[in-house]
């Protein structure tokens, strides 16, 4: 664990401080839902202007979903009854907005302060204009922060009910470990190929796994990861109906960014819509891909997280498939 100090490093020496201090002591559970921040500002001493920013911040829409959901679900408190009432404490995502004449306009992000797990941005700020600077300026680190605050989250409550047999098989089959709760199971695998699934009469989960043989580094170009995420999809996963299968939505700009992934050398994580092909049956959901190197050098592995829940938001079911991807442990040695 470390803290971060945000002026070009924000994150977690203190919470380490911390945890090194209190080691003894056994953190109560955060409290909140998946992807919720409490947000604390003294609305009073707050502009309109800085209210839309806040707002601009934490309640912009998610892309690549096919319906427009908020980013982040927000509960706001003053300052005052933050630092006042224990249950407010507890919430897993904490935003401090403090604007006042000498504070150091700096940005802090805490690990467990209160709880855990939990994460905790401090913004402290001598003038309303400073915050909107720091707000501006900090927005993808904070929002990063608290999305790998929420994979963690994850892949603690999977760990918690994890399906031994079914890790196992992928252990044995791919030579890394990913971590799915006991409600998933194996759907059906090929060379190099496996797809793991969650089925309920309202929702349907699933990760694909592809491996492939490293050739170059062109494999991991956007344009080669949408056309190998068609070629995957397209032979493992058909239609519920005799004819069709599932293929990237073209007509949907996909998002591919490079993305600091334990264990791998080079990542690029990309976000997407999928929907079934030459077919009647209207199915489709938001996707999430990592495509890898892996630490040897030798193959591209692509885990594929999909969504299909027509009645529902997808936001928080696309959060656990990414939750699942999180989890990838590679091995080494005798245990590989």
């Amino acid at each position: 664990m470390k803290k971060i100090v945000f002026i070009v490093s924000v994150v977690l020496l203190l919470a380490a401080c911390n945890s090194r201090q209190n080691e003894a002591i056994v953190q109560k559970s955060s409290s909140g839902k998946t992807l919720e921040v409490l947000v604390a500002a003294d609305k009073g001493h707050l502009t309109k202007t800085t209210r839309d920013l806040i707002d601009s911040v934490f309640r912009q829409s998610q892309g690549c979903l096919p319906q427009p959901e908020p980013m982040f679900d927000v509960v706001s408190v003053p300052v005052s009854s933050l630092r006042n009432t224990h249950m407010f404490q507890m919430h897993r995502n904490i935003i401090i907005l403090e604007v006042k004449k000498g504070n150091p306009d700096k940005v802090y992000i805490d690990r467990d302060k209160w709880a855990a797990p939990q994460v905790v941005v401090d913004i402290a700020a001598s003038s309303e204009a400073s915050l909107r600077d720091l707000l501006r300026k900090y927005e993808p680190n904070i929002v990063q922060g608290i999305y790998e605050a929420e994979h963690q989250r994850m892949k603690k409550a999977f760990f918690n009910i994890r399906n031994v047999e079914l890790m196992n098989r992928i252990k044995e089959k791919f030579g890394f470990e990913l971590t799915f709760s006991e409600d998933f199971m194996w759907a059906s695998e090929d060379d190099g190929f496996a797809w793991i699934r969650k089925e309920t009469k309202d929702i349907s989960l699933g990760v694909l796994i592809n491996v492939t043989p490293y050739r170059n580094q062109d494999q991991l170009t956007p344009d080669k990861i949408y056309n190998r995420l068609d070629t995957i999809m397209r032979r493992h996963v058909p239609s519920p109906g005799e004819d069709g299968f599932m293929g990237t939505e073209r007509r949907v700009e996909m998002e591919s960014i490079k993305v600091d992934y334990e264990g791998t050398s080079y990542c690029i994580q990309t976000h997407g819509l999928w929907c079934l092909k030459e077919t009647t049956d209207r199915m489709g959901g938001p996707f999430v891909c990592y495509s890898m190197l892996s630490p040897d050098g030798k193959d591209i592995v692509d885990l594929i997280g999909f969504v299909y829940a027509p009645r529902f938001g997808k936001r928080d079911y696309l959060m656990q498939v990414e939750g699942i991807c999180a989890t990838l442990k590679w091995l080494e040695g005798e245990e590989k």
